[in-house]
């Protein structure tokens, strides 16, 4: 090499590592957690050349005023806008309840007695939404069942469709979604659309494009509502809503993508779960969508109430997001790790909990609960799968117990407590869905709900297989390696 060239190598050094520093600085100041500044602060120093360019995609937490404008307009909206049957004799004033004995070593508690608990009344005050009682929950195991049932809901409404998904591609899934909403669009019944600017970037304009041409209201969402910045995958709106008429709601992990039933060869057979409620519940899971259409069109849309049900179950929605005043993702699954008697099983594609999440599940292991993880046994992201993979051994050698899904590739988001309380929804056991993401879970406390979830992770147990501390220790070196330096990265993955 000419002299020349040296100079402008060491010019590029030099002007990387400036960047990296001024980078890391910024990272410092601005990263919600201590262990995210660390992470940011290390690499952007260090391996300038490698990580700048994922800072900008990556690296910002939060946009100025960002949080403070889409609080405000919650808090609005839930004192001036909320469902009345928020107001009604559906919701449950747990706090009249009695307390049960939170000593540990006790059966656990009935229905009844486990709406007084304290952690029903924390993760009540959590959510900033009611218990409603009188609900029906279905679940709806993997892609077919789970379609099959939204679009034959679809297809009987008479009055509104509410639709919001992370991913929405122009496959064959997604044209038959598009078909049908149009025709519903055209028959007068009003349609409301709502997909995220990132998580469907590659969604085509005329795909919108034939919705809006319909009549149907299509709306992206993204933190600007003016400019969607293609540097910012933060603050994504991973949540899965459907409601039609008031009547029926659908929330869980499945995206609109033939991925979703099996059409990727790599990862199929597909593993998800959704469910389809019904009841006064349906106003709270509508509300989340009527937050998030207001902000991305600072509209709200015309939907009635919901319609009764016969069944009597208890239901919590909990939603959360980076602009909460609480973790409240985290918080959650922290509560309902600590409120387990007898067992908790969790169902996650992605295993990278913070250390909050680590400890409950450290020490419910100690009182004795039959703590169980399901996660995949096939990668969807490399380096996220890596982390978990140390996660995965670190929760081995405090006693939890891991299983890895054989089939295919497992993407349900389920959590079961005791013989009680069950929730589903689109949250995963990650950095992102605990603070960067919005997200949305539904806490159902039934029992014989409780038991049909119980039955369903029983099945994907038999399916898989327990690991042990030899899945990281016989791993060759370079993986191991490879491990330790992924897990560096958790708390943006």
């Amino acid at each position: 090499m000419q002299f020349a060239d040296w100079l402008h190598l060491g010019t590029f050094v030099m002007a990387a590592h400036v960047l990296g520093t001024i980078a890391a600085c910024h990272a410092v100041l601005n990263t919600r957690t201590s262990q995210g500044a660390v992470a940011w602060a290390v690499s952007l120093v260090a391996m300038p050349y490698f990580t700048l360019i994922p800072y900008l995609f990556l690296g910002r937490s939060k946009f100025a005023g960002y949080i403070d404008e889409r609080r405000l307009e919650n808090e609005i909206l839930r004192s001036r806008s909320h469902p009345a049957e928020w107001e009604s004799g559906d919701a449950t004033d747990s706090g009249a309840l009695q307390n049960v004995s939170s000593v540990r070593g006790v059966a656990a508690p009935g229905p009844a007695e486990y709406l007084g608990h304290p952690a029903i009344r924390t993760l009540t005050r959590l959510s900033g939404m009611p218990f409603l009682r009188g609900n029906a929950v279905r679940v709806l195991i993997n892609g077919d069942a789970t379609f099959s049932a939204i679009l034959g809901a679809i297809e009987a409404a008479e009055h509104y469709v509410i639709v919001q998904f992370f991913i929405v591609r122009a496959d064959a899934l997604g044209q038959l979604l598009k078909e049908t909403l149009i025709a519903k669009a055209q028959a007068g019944v009003r349609v409301y659309f709502l997909y995220d600017s990132i998580g469907s970037f590659d969604l085509p304009h005329h795909y919108v494009g034939a919705l809006r041409g319909a009549g149907v209201e299509v709306h992206k969402f993204a933190t600007k509502r003016v400019f969607v910045n293609r540097f910012q995958i933060n603050f994504r709106n991973h949540r899965k809503i459907v409601v039609v008429d008031g009547e029926r709601a659908f929330v869980g992990g499945h995206n609109v993508g033939v991925e979703y039933l099996g059409g990727n060869p790599r990862l199929s057979p597909w593993r998800d779960t959704h469910i389809e409620v019904r009841g006064p519940a349906v106003a709270s899971i509508q509300f989340v969508f009527i937050e998030d259409w207001y902000w991305a069109t600072q509209r709200l849309p015309e939907v009635g109430p919901t319609t009764r049900c016969p069944d009597d179950m208890h239901c919590l929605v909990l939603s959360s997001g980076p602009a909460d005043k609480q973790e409240t993702c985290s918080l959650f699954f922290v509560e309902a790790i600590n409120a387990a008697h007898k067992r908790i099983w969790i169902t996650t594609p992605y295993l990278i909990p913070d250390e909050a999440v680590f400890s409950a599940l450290r020490l419910a292991v100690m009182r004795g609960v039959d703590v169980r993880i399901l996660i995949p046994s096939r990668r969807d992201h490399r380096v996220v799968f890596a982390a978990s993979k140390l996660y995965a051994y670190d929760a081995v050698m405090a006693g939890v117990r891991i299983f890895r899904y054989r089939p295919g590739f497992l993407h349900q988001k389920v959590v079961l407590v005791d013989d009680i309380a069950a929730a589903i929804g689109s949250a995963n056991l990650d950095n992102r869905s605990f603070r960067l993401n919005f997200e949305i879970m539904v806490l159902t406390v039934d029992r014989r709900f409780a038991a049909e979830v119980e039955t369903m992770l029983l099945d994907d147990f038999a399916e898989s297989y327990e690991i042990d501390q030899d899945d990281y220790r016989l791993a060759p070196a370079w993986r191991r390696i490879a491990m330790h330096v992924a897990r560096l990265f958790s708390p943006i993955l």
